[in-house]
């Protein structure tokens, strides 16, 4: 499968999000028609050790695919042997994070800190080309600072290092997730290179989805931070596109039997005492914007257990009723 059969399936994938799409929240939004989703960033360093946790990281389920193993590194070589240790786990792709803002990421060299050494970049970039035999693709600021705004080039360089598709965070790593996206920039990569482009922030509904695709150009869209504690949001967005129907936001009922059904798959995936510990901030999102919210966020960030989790939801339901 490559990368346009994949992108044809629907309108947007779900971003690579550290410490948030991991396999039950990637399986959801699946569920809820992502066309595609890719995992949390793996160490290339991490694989090459032979690190436990980054193996995991790469474990792709029958139930969320088409998906893509996402490394992050500074080394050709090392990105290279990732990327085959990854096709052990049979993605559909292998994704390249240069686009990661995160002191410990981009301080190390790796993620965005690739912007500022485009020659190093497209190294890269061929080296994991040329070790798999599954389209490779790259993920991109718009720059590192203001000063440094070269996506263009960069995107060019993945190109001609055979880079199967380029997507573009509209942002500088400086801005890290604020102020608003840089629709332009976006649109200046897709006009420069003859790859599909994948148009990524501020994507929150389908008004913002058509928006990305009609002002850039772009071939897909990636939604990140808007899919938190929302993952109808791919059908909300597949069904605006496709006709223009505005679907809303679930009933509350439904919001918290879609939140309870997502932390009781990560307790399954991952144990309850770990489970419940990321489940916090996954409830802290479902419940962004209903009456008393800064309430029950406190409960949440205390929680032990399922079942606690499962009686603040009652005590939200009986609020609205």
């Amino acid at each position: 499968m490559d990368i346009s059969e994949i992108i044809s399936k629907g309108f947007a994938a779900l971003a690579p999000m550290a410490g948030v799409a991991d396999r039950a929240f990637r399986e959801l939004c699946t569920r809820y028609g992502a066309a595609y989703v890719v995992s949390e960033m793996v160490s290339s360093k991490g694989v090459s050790m032979h690190d436990r946790k980054s193996s995991q990281l790469m474990c792709i389920s029958p139930d969320e695919r088409p998906a893509a193993v996402q490394i992050f590194g500074d080394d050709p070589d090392t990105m290279a042997a990732a990327a085959v240790r990854a096709l052990e786990y049979e993605p559909d792709f292998i994704d390249i994070n240069m686009g990661c803002p995160a002191p410990k990421i981009a301080g190390n060299g790796g993620g965005s800190a690739l912007m500022k050494k485009p020659e190093l970049a497209q190294k890269i970039v061929a080296a994991c080309v040329n070790a798999v035999d599954i389209p490779v693709t790259v993920k991109i600021r718009s720059g590192w600072d203001e000063n440094s705004i070269n996506a263009v080039e960069l995107a060019k360089r993945a190109e001609a290092a055979g880079a199967a598709a380029i997507t573009v965070h509209g942002r500088t790593r400086e801005q890290m997730y604020a102020p608003p996206v840089n629709f332009d920039i976006i649109k200046e990569v897709k006009q420069a290179v003859s790859v599909p482009v994948i148009g990524n922030g501020d994507i929150v509904d389908g008004i913002s989805a058509k928006h990305m695709y009609e002002y850039t150009g772009c071939d897909f869209i990636m939604v990140g931070r808007g899919a938190l504690g929302r993952p109808w949001v791919f059908d909300q967005i597949n069904a605006y596109l496709t006709d223009g129907t505005l679907i809303p936001d679930p009933p509350m009922e439904k919001r918290l039997a879609v939140m309870l059904e997502h932390i009781r798959a990560i307790c399954e995936y991952k144990g309850e005492y770990i489970g419940i510990r990321e489940a916090r901030k996954h409830a802290a999102w479902y419940i962004k914007g209903i009456r008393g919210a800064a309430s029950y966020r406190q409960e949440i960030c205390a929680i032990e257990s399922m079942e606690q989790l499962e009686s603040i939801a009652d005590s939200i339901m009986l609020s609205y009723e």
